[in-house]
């Protein structure tokens, strides 16, 4: 019945219609099916997709000056509600005309033909879809009435919790509260559900972090006694695998690493090539499909990696150590082998299930030690250091190809955070990248193309990850600064992957490269996994999966259990195809939004800590680089990488005006210039550590020393 209703409003441009046309066109007479329709329309409006205006005509919510979008709500109380459709543009919400909404709410907007200049207002009509039914705060309990003050700024009602509904929470306690009502006399009307602990006590500001984006720290009993019952390899678990045991397979990791996905084999062949094994932990043989620990992992989709703290996809039992590639232990695997020419191109390659043996446990920080000339290690690994140098040569090769083919390696800087025995930073440093993670990359990159391309001419139903081609308005405002700073990209309605390249190539080891890097990294799509194959802009990829992480992504997972399916048990009847084409676009729509919701905690709490961290120096002066310009101020980067904003306001020496097509601000009477890249010497002016906001005073300019 709705699809009837939805296809009637459709057969006429702006058409609007009444029940009783309804009733006539759809030829509904009996008292049933007018309740049918009655009920279908009803859910229609509730859904948006159809509006009923004040004359009770219906009409499709596009033929109105109505939209659904996402609030994106500001601290001081007025948001932004970007629309579903990318064809629209964002519409600004005042503050008296959110109506309860909260931030990341899905919402129906009626938008104003009134607006300031371009920019279209409206006022949110009705909230249709809540992003968060929880709140982290702490509670304030002052002459018996108690109340929350939340972490999240932008919630800036009063957060009511009635006394039978503290459920043991007292004064200054840190917790995490359903939202009972959205409005009531104004305010949250919330109860307690978890007390995270007291406030400024050790780990309560990271578990604050984790328990505002529903990660479970925490895995079922029922979940964690599935995986216990897995402890050794068997025998009988042999059977159908490929014993490479005696091949000298190892793995390369960081220090604190526990969980190893990946063990590597290399040897150089007679003809200048080189074969390259990529073995892969067979989780999808312990992790079985619908089954309880299958069930956790989908709704997990990936485990989260924090300062000081992991919280894995799957229990300990499998993540750390039947999984778990561990050095002088029979491990199940599933094998990418790969015959690579002296080009880089792979001639021959075999995909099957394996058992190995990891012959060693190395480090990458062991294994550039070892390449930077260090004779103990060198002695220690003796039976692998021929192997090392043949890993590196071929990662050159391979990365040689992929630059050629267009794929742009962006230059990012992650941070690494020190923390003390309480939990509080006293240290963040840039990591390093050195030789042997390039290797691993490479190495990683090549195996989870050629089983992408390898299942794509099966023409099966498959998860890919794709990257889709860059904004074309974010690409021209990046043009536009490159150009401004110096730096010439040669292209006008499309940019070609090797100008991109050639663009990170000429300003690596420049001021300039933190802001342009941060900015090409803006005006490119999200990577995303999806059932449509479209290929990896980013990497010049036509074919692209993730296979080499099973134990902490979700959608490996699945690809392994794929390869299984339709390579190692050859099973591709109507019936599996059907079933995976049914629930592949769920699975990838899921893995997606949990990579999401990962990536945005990880970085509220590295945020977070780097604010904690440099509280401890307001007032102190450091050197940095501007790192990005805006309409409201500067951000520079110290580098140790904490960033923080000179809000416009502190720049009180002129009027400084800014320019969105050269990302700069120029002041009208002394003519001073800001622009990305510019060495700056700042003070610390203050951080707000719950938020991870830091802010800083200009000092001077490098041209002013």
């Amino acid at each position: 019945m709705k699809q009837n209703i939805l296809d009637y409003l459709s057969s006429g441009k702006n058409k609007k219609t009444s029940i009783d046309e309804l009733r006539n066109v759809l030829r509904v007479s009996s008292s049933a099916d007018i309740t049918t329709l009655m009920k279908a329309v009803n859910e229609l409006i509730d859904e948006a997709r159809i509006i009923e205006n004040s004359n009770h005509e219906i009409t499709l919510i596009e033929n109105t000056n109505y939209l659904i979008g996402t609030l994106d709500l500001k601290p001081r109380g007025f948001g932004f509600v970007i629309p579903e459709d990318p064809s629209l543009n964002d519409v600004f919400i005042p503050a008296d005309l959110i109506n309860d909404a909260m931030n990341k709410d899905r919402v129906l907007v009626r938008v104003s033909p009134f607006g300031y200049g371009a920019r279209q207002e409206g006022a949110i009509t009705r909230v249709l879809e809540r992003k968060y039914t929880h709140v982290i705060g702490e509670v304030k309990i002052k002459k018996g009435k108690a109340r929350l003050e939340s972490d999240d700024k932008t919630i800036t009602n009063d957060i009511l919790i009635r006394k039978e509904n503290l459920n043991g929470a007292s004064n200054k306690d840190k917790v995490r509260a359903k939202i009972i009502n959205y409005s009531y006399k104004g305010m949250l009307d919330v109860a307690v559900t978890d007390i995270i602990g007291r406030a400024g006590d050790k780990g309560v500001d990271i578990m604050s972090k984790i328990l505002k984006y529903n990660v479970d720290p925490i895995f079922p009993d029922e979940v964690v006694k599935a995986a216990q019952q897995f402890t050794t390899v068997t025998e009988d678990e042999l059977e159908g695998r490929r014993d490479i045991r005696d091949i000298p397979y190892i793995t390369i990791d960081g220090d604190d690493a526990k969980d190893f996905d990946d063990a590597v084999y290399v040897r150089q062949l007679d003809d200048g090539g080189y074969q390259l094994g990529v073995s892969i932990a067979d989780v999808s043989h312990y992790v079985t499909e619908n089954g309880i620990l299958d069930k956790e992992a989908y709704r997990r989709g990936t485990s989260v990696y924090l300062p000081g703290t992991v919280i894995p996809m799957l229990p300990e039992a499998l993540s750390n150590h039947i999984c778990s590639l561990q050095p002088h232990e029979d491990r199940l695997t599933i094998t990418c082998d790969m015959t690579i020419d002296k080009d880089g191109k792979v001639t021959k390659y075999d995909i099957y299930p394996s058992v190995i043996h990891s012959h060693a446990r190395m480090t990458y920080d062991n294994v550039n030690k070892i390449f930077h000339g260090d004779p103990a290690l060198a002695e220690e690994y003796v039976d692998f250091v021929a192997m090392f140098y043949d890993m590196r040569n071929l990662a050159k090769i391979l990365k040689k190809r992929r630059q050629r083919y267009g794929s742009i390696d962006f230059e990012t800087t992650e941070a690494y955070i020190k923390l003390d025995e309480n939990g509080v930073a006293i240290d963040v440093q840039p990591r390093t990248q050195g030789i042997s993670e390039n290797i691993i990359e490479e190495f990683m990159l090549k195996a989870n193309q050629t089983v992408a391309e390898h299942v794509h001419w099966l023409d099966l139903p498959f998860i890919y990850r794709v990257h889709d081609k860059p904004d074309e308005a974010k690409l021209e405002r990046l043009i536009n600064m490159a150009s401004a700073l110096g730096f010439r990209v040669k292209g006008k309605s499309e940019v070609s992957h090797k100008e991109l390249q050639k663009l990170v190539d000429n300003v690596h080891g420049t001021e300039a490269e933190h802001g342009i890097n941060l900015l090409m990294l803006r005006s490119m799509q999200k990577a995303i996994y999806s059932d449509n194959n479209i290929g990896h802009y980013g990497l010049s990829f036509k074919f692209y999966t993730h296979f080499t992480s099973p134990i902490r992504r979700y959608p490996d997972l699945i690809v392994h259990r794929l390869l299984r399916k339709y390579l190692f048990e050859q099973n591709k009847s109507t019936k599996v195809i059907d079933h995976y084409a049914n629930i592949m676009h769920d699975i990838a729509v899921q893995s997606s939004e949990t990579e999401r919701r990962a990536v945005q905690l990880e970085r509220d709490v590295v945020d977070m800590k780097k604010a904690e961290y440099i509280s401890q120096y307001v007032g102190k002066r450091f050197d940095g680089i501007i790192s990005s310009v805006t309409s409201f101020g500067l951000y520079v980067s110290l580098p140790n990488t904490v960033e923080g904003l000179v809000h416009i306001s502190a720049l009180d020496d002129d009027f400084y005006v800014y320019s969105e097509r050269l990302m700069i601000l120029v002041g009208e009477k002394k003519r001073h210039v800001y622009r990305v890249g510019d060495h700056v010497t700042i003070e610390v002016a203050g951080a707000n550590v719950i938020d991870g906001d830091v802010d800083f005073k200009l000092v001077k300019k490098e041209a002013d020393r």
